[in-house]
């Protein structure tokens, strides 16, 4: 399982991506199709056509991380839109790492009841009494 800092945002590329590609054609990817910042530290999330295959790209500030994953049967539930990318939680890319399809599920309105500074506030405040 990744586990990864509450501020860590999660770009998903919709289309399909040619995964022979490594870490600088990855990267200059999503500054240019994408239009983010891939040393951001946030990640980015690809797979092929078939959708069979992943990679997630990160910069942690003294290189490249490049993760990939492999089914060995089946196919992911790749989200669709319009947009080139989106954004996903954490929560949604372990669900979609884990073969939940994303359209098939929902958020129970009582886990967003709170704005995200006030999380942050609530996140810092257990640090401090931690």
């Amino acid at each position: 399982m990744l586990s990864f800092l509450s501020n860590t945002r999660v770009y998903l590329a919709v289309g399909q991506t040619d995964l022979r590609k490594s870490f600088d054609i990855l990267a200059e990817t999503v500054r240019s199709s994408l239009q983010l910042d891939p040393l951001s530290g946030h990640l980015f999330v690809f797979s092929n056509q078939r959708r069979n295959r992943v990679k997630i790209l990160f910069w942690d500030k003294s290189g490249w991380w490049l993760c990939a994953k492999r089914l060995e049967s089946g196919t992911l539930a790749w989200p669709d839109s319009a947009e080139r990318v989106i954004e996903l939680s954490n929560e949604q890319l372990t669900l979609l790492l884990s073969g939940i399809d994303l359209s098939q599920t929902r958020v129970r309105p009582w886990l967003n009841h709170l704005g995200k500074n006030e999380w942050d506030q609530i996140e810092v405040t257990a640090l401090l009494f931690w």
